[in-house]
């Protein structure tokens, strides 16, 4: 049934109500809708937004897309943590019916006593309809009344009362409804910002500090030689510290140098691969610490704005305590051995997958108390392996128990698979998704593919990597330093979260072979201490990191709250296929915040050409003029809808232009 007032396609709903839409506290979302009605009298629509204990904190009057359509939409913005819900509600509108005759048949005189008799009613039934405290207001309308039926009066000045904007305005607010039928209510799960917005950096503990013996051993980094790091991750401007994992790790099949089979003594293994006699993934490396130097460690953490994200993966090495007390947890093959992990043609010998068909239970028992130790332990973000290769219904029942008592904390989904999966996970309750980023360079990719996230954005959140452990794309390869830079302002001004792996501010980029997207002497099969201090003022190196140029791109972002959401990417002809120029707008307190990015993505090649700007998507008149400020530069332009550009890679590849209108 639809009701008295059809309403159709409500939006964000995902799944028909399966899944719940998601938003952050502070940002704001459309809702939409199709809303109609029979014969000719006036239909409007209004959403109705309930906080999680039940009280609506929100009523908006929708606005019609267009004049002639019946699809309606309202903005909603939640201030809470939490499962909201919001109806949308179809009535019809007997006073606008009643402007829309009296308009036509008092010009005409047609029915003109009977006309004011009928609105005159109307308007009695809104002021007594009126809630209590609003007595202004209601001896407002009831002297309109009084004019209205003040037959001394010429008709036109009658109908001129009942059309003043004073009284317009009170019963926009407060509409005389009729026929109210109701759709929904339609779940949205409200997470804290985080969830949306932060800049990520990933590094191994057991590489800062570490150093080679004279009999050539290690001596691994620590959680305290590790957390010496802190300060300098921090003053880049990044919000959360990424950790591969810190458990032990196995012996049997352990993976060499550039993943090669045969681990020497000194070999530290795969960080992966988890799981020996010294514990499993509610243990911890012995080389890093003990539980009290990782508490101190996400305190250290902490104390510097930021937070620590932990991998999850949940996976063994032969050795992990799990193959012998659980050992149906696991696959066989034929041969009765355990089933590795196999993504052909790569072999991962030292990973045993589990089996989720085998003790279903048991194994979800178990993955509930590992998450819960760790958030014990400060943990408030998974960075979660491979969910892909996991159960769908596992994780929906796994993220739901976990919401349920702590909201809070966001799982991201590291899935480079098929698209439906990715979007599935998302659904079910993955706060944030790894995305395509690394493999989309041109611009039609870029264009093609942030067209796709934001329109995702009301169950989706992208977190875009530069690069990872194990993907070094050719684009970093080959580009020089140029190729750094571009991919870091694509990152950080397209996708509200953005991440980079220790070395990105280094320009690390040989990969161990040609046509290899692995780097050589690859940090995941062992250690690799850099000599920060070189690259300081004074050092050997100084000048030639890209660290004070991530530190200005995180500031930027930081400092505009349009770089914190996703759902106003909008982007702007370029009449060159190497640029590429899209923008973001929010509202703040003191007034609009624009910022246009302009890129050249091709890091070998000085390219110009003419951008052309949709000046409403912008806030502004197709001829209006404005200053736009080059937060990289310095400089300050005078734009207008169209404005040439070249940009020089190997001077500054891009533009990133903030325009603030105050008071608007």
């Amino acid at each position: 049934m639809t009701g008295r007032i059809p309403i159709l396609d409500v939006e964000p709903v995902i799944g028909c109500g399966r899944y719940v839409a998601t938003a952050v506290v502070g940002e704001t979302f459309e809702v939409s809708a199709t809303v109609f009605r029979d014969g000719h009298d006036a239909v409007a629509a209004s959403v109705s937004f309930r906080d999680p204990d039940g009280k609506v904190r929100q009523w908006v009057r929708m606005r019609k897309r267009e004049p002639w359509s019946d699809r309606w939409f309202a903005e909603l913005t939640p201030d809470a943590e939490g499962v909201w819900t919001f109806t949308v509600e179809g009535w019809s509108d007997p006073i606008a019916t009643w402007r829309h005759n009296a308009e036509v048949k008092i010009p005409a005189e047609i029915d003109v006593p009977l006309v004011f008799t009928e609105g005159a009613q109307l308007l009695e039934r809104a002021a007594a309809a009126l809630p209590r405290g609003y007595a202004h207001e209601r001896r407002l309308l009831r002297d309109t009344v009084k004019a209205v039926k003040d037959e001394r009066r010429p008709p036109p000045v009658r109908l001129a009362a009942a059309l003043a904007p004073d009284v317009t305005a009170i019963l926009d607010q407060y509409p005389l409804r009729e026929l109210v039928t109701e759709g929904g209510p339609h779940r949205v799960r409200v997470d804290r910002e985080r969830a949306l917005y932060g800049s990520w950096y990933e590094f191994f503990p057991r590489s800062e500090g570490a150093y080679r013996n004279a009999d050539g051993s290690w001596t691994s980094g620590t959680f305290d030689t590790a957390a010496k790091r802190l300060p300098a991750i921090g003053a880049m401007g990044f919000d959360v510290v990424y950790l591969p994992p810190i458990h032990p790790i196995g012996r049997t099949f352990r993976k060499g140098p550039n993943n090669t089979l045969s681990a020497g003594e000194h070999d530290p293994g795969v960080p992966w691969a988890i799981g020996s006699d010294e514990g499993g993934h509610d243990a911890i490396h012995p080389e890093l610490g003990t539980f009290e130097a990782f508490d101190n460690f996400v305190a250290a953490t902490r104390d510097l704005g930021m937070e620590v994200a932990l991998d999850l993966a949940l996976q063994a090495s032969p050795d992990h305590p799990w193959v012998k007390e659980h050992p149906e947890w696991f696959s066989k093959r034929a041969d009765g051995s355990i089933a590795y992990a196999e993504n052909p043609p790569k072999k991962y010998q030292d990973i045993y997958p589990l089996n989720f068909d085998n003790d279903a239970e048991g194994i979800y028992a178990e993955i509930l108390r590992i998450v819960r130790l760790w958030m014990s332990h400060g943990v408030r973000i998974f960075r979660v392996d491979n969910p892909h290769t996991k159960p769908v219904d596992f994780w929906h029942l796994l993220l739901d128990e976990i919401h349920q008592t702590d909201p809070d904390v966001v799982f991201l989904a590291e899935a480079f698979t098929k698209p439906a999966m990715m979007h599935t996970l998302a659904k079910i309750g993955f706060g944030q998704s790894y995305t395509y980023f690394t493999w989309k360079n041109s611009k039609q990719e870029l264009y093609e593919y942030f067209t796709e996230l934001r329109d995702s954005a009301h169950y989706m959140r992208p977190n875009v990597f530069v690069n990872t452990p194990d993907i070094l794309h050719a684009y970093l390869q080959y580009g020089g330093p140029p190729a750094f830079k571009i991919r870091a302002v694509l990152a950080t001004m397209l996708s509200p979260t953005w991440g980079m792996y220790s070395g990105y501010e280094l320009y690390e980029h040989v990969a161990v072979r040609p046509g290899s997207e692995e780097y050589l002497d690859s940090e995941k099969y062992q250690y690799r201490p850099r000599d920060w201090a070189a690259y300081e003022p004074g050092g050997p190196r100084a000048g030639q990191s890209l660290g004070p140029y991530l530190t200005r791109l995180n500031e930027i972002r930081r400092a505009h709250p349009a770089l914190h959401r996703l759902r106003s990417l909008r982007f702007h002809w370029v009449d060159n296929a190497e640029i590429l120029c899209f923008s973001k707008r929010e509202l703040t307190s003191y007034g609009e915040d624009v910022v246009i990015t302009v890129v050249n993505v091709d890091p070998h090649n000085t390219r110009a050409g003419t951008v052309s700007l949709d000046m409403p998507e912008l806030g502004f008149d197709w001829h209006e003029t404005f200053a736009a400020h080059d937060e990289l530069t310095g400089q300050t332009f005078h734009w207008r809808q169209h404005n040439f550009v070249m940009l020089d890679p190997a001077v500054e590849p891009a533009h990133v232009l903030t325009v603030r209108r105050w008071g608007t």
